[in-house]
């Protein structure tokens, strides 16, 4: 069996499971501090949640630290609606840097990715994984092209070479030739070198919104 092939199944799976419960152990007073900051700075839930696209094409529910304001989506419209080159830009990239939605302490927990480690709960029920491609909405898939279709056989993770890559600086193409490149060349040391590299992405916060 080839080395890729076999990694991609229980090995990979058996990583996954043991780094999500010891890291969950250890950043345990994170989310105590963060569910707090979230609370006391503006009303809604400490969980902001939303589909993605799954391995197989199917969906699950992503889970992040809320860091936008509760009325999210009407303040979305409205700048759309108002703002011509916002509008061009969230087409372009699913994303705003000058985003009106986000909150204080939602800036904070973007800056230094903390907003993501709700995830590892995802990375437990095996939505996800830790290191893979970007989790990407549905109606994303169309921009992968001919390749929508390498993409989702693997499970989308919670760091990758996107992330370690510049991150939202990337353009929409830089994204999906690094997923690629990641799927082609899929191992457990590309893994470890990822994970190790992560860290040291997100201090330097390169590409963070």
């Amino acid at each position: 069996m080839h080395q890729r092939s076999y990694y991609r199944r229980a090995p990979k799976r058996l990583f996954d499971v043991i780094l999500a419960t010891v890291c969950l152990v250890l950043l345990s007073p994170v989310f105590l501090v963060s569910a707090i900051a979230i609370k006391l700075d503006s009303p809604g839930p400490i969980f902001h949640r939303t589909k993605r696209l799954a391995r197989g094409g199917k969906s699950y529910t992503l889970l992040k630290f809320r860091t936008m304001v509760p009325n999210a989506e009407q303040v979305l419209v409205h700048l759309l609606e108002s703002d011509p080159a916002a509008r061009k830009e969230y087409e372009d990239t699913y994303k705003l840097k000058n985003d009106p939605r986000i909150t204080r302490s939602g800036r904070l927990l973007r800056r230094w990715s903390i907003d993501e480690l709700p995830q590892l709960i995802n990375v437990l029920r095996g939505d996800m994984s830790l290191i893979g491609p970007r989790q990407i909405l549905a109606s994303e898939l169309h921009k992968y092209g001919r390749y929508g279709g390498k993409l989702i056989t693997v499970r989308p993770g919670m760091t990758g070479l996107w992330q370690i890559s510049g991150r939202s600086s990337l353009s929409y193409d830089d994204r999906v030739r690094l997923d690629m490149t990641y799927i082609d060349n899929l191992s457990l040391w590309l893994d470890m070198k990822i994970l190790l590299k992560t860290p040291g992405a997100v201090l330097r916060g390169e590409g963070a919104i």
